[in-house]
C-alpha cells in the first residue's frame, strides 16, 4: 500500500470509463472516486477528458462536465469535428488522446504515481514514456466483460493493472441512491454518442450519425 506522501494524478478517459462501467452494469460515483484516491496519497490532479458536440441544443454530458468542474476535477474538453465520408454519411470525430498525453508528460516530473482510467491500447506508448521518467503507472479497466475492455498491450505495459470490478464497492453508485443523488444535482453520466468499443478506434451509430475518435 503506497504511503500517504506519494504524489498521485488521475487521468480519466471519459468515453472509455463510461463504456467500461456500462458494460459491467454499474454507474460511477465521481465523488466517491475522488475520495478513494485522496485517501491513497497526495492527489495532485484528477483530469477528466471528453469530447463534446457543441452544436446540439442539449448535450447529455454537459451536466456531468459542469458538476465535475465544480467538484475537484480538472475537466478537459474539445469540440468534435464533423465531416461527410465517402458514402455520404455524416461522421463526428473527437479524439482526446493528444490532450491526455501532453498533460501526462508535463506532470510526470511532479508525480510518483499515474492512474490511468482507460483500456485503450493507443496509450501503451504514453505509459512506457511516463515509466521512463520514474513514474509508476496503474491502469484501471476490466478483463471481466466479454470481450475484455482493456487492450492486452496496455495491460502488460502497466506496472499494475486493476480490474475496475475490484473497486465497484468503493467508486460505484448504489442504484438505490441514484434518484436521490440526481435530485440533488449530481448527474448521471449517460452520453449516448460515446457508446463505442473502447479498445479500438471505431465509429458507432448515433441516431443516424457516426461518432469516431480517430
Amino acid at each position: 500500500m503506497p504511503g500517504q506522501s506519494e504524489k498521485i494524478a488521475l487521468f480519466i478517459d471519459g468515453a472509455n470509463l463510461y463504456a467500461t462501467a456500462k458494460a459491467l452494469g454499474f454507474d460511477i460515483d465521481y465523488k466517491r472516486l475522488l475520495r478513494e484516491f485522496q485517501s491513497r496519497g497526495n492527489l495532485l490532479r484528477a483530469f477528466y477528458y471528453t469530447a463534446v458536440i457543441e452544436d446540439q441544443e442539449y448535450s447529455s454530458i454537459r451536466p456531468l462536465i459542469d458538476w465535475l468542474d465544480y467538484n475537484g476535477y480538472t475537466v478537459v474538453t474539445k469540440a468534435t469535428k464533423e465531416f461527410v465520408d465517402q458514402t455520404g454519411r455524416r461522421k463526428v470525430k473527437g479524439n482526446m488522446d493528444i490532450e491526455l498525453a501532453v498533460d501526462a508528460m508535463e506532470l510526470a516530473g511532479h508525480i510518483d504515481h499515474m492512474v490511468l482510467f482507460s483500456g485503450d491500447g493507443d496509450f501503451r506508448s504514453l505509459v512506457e514514456a511516463v515509466q521512463r521518467r520514474g513514474v509508476r503507472v496503474t491502469v484501471i479497466s476490466t478483463m471481466t466483460s466479454q470481450p475484455p475492455m482493456v487492450a492486452d498491450e496496455l495491460r502488460r505495459q502497466a506496472d499494475e493493472f486493476v480490474d475496475i470490478m475490484q473497486l465497484q464497492d468503493k467508486i460505484g453508485r448504489d442504484p438505490a441512491e441514484r434518484a436521490p443523488r440526481e435530485s440533488r444535482g449530481e448527474p448521471r453520466h449517460n452520453p449516448q454518442f460515446l457508446q463505442r468499443d473502447p479498445r479500438q478506434r471505431a465509429s458507432v451509430d448515433a441516431g443516424g450519425d457516426d461518432f469516431d475518435e480517430d
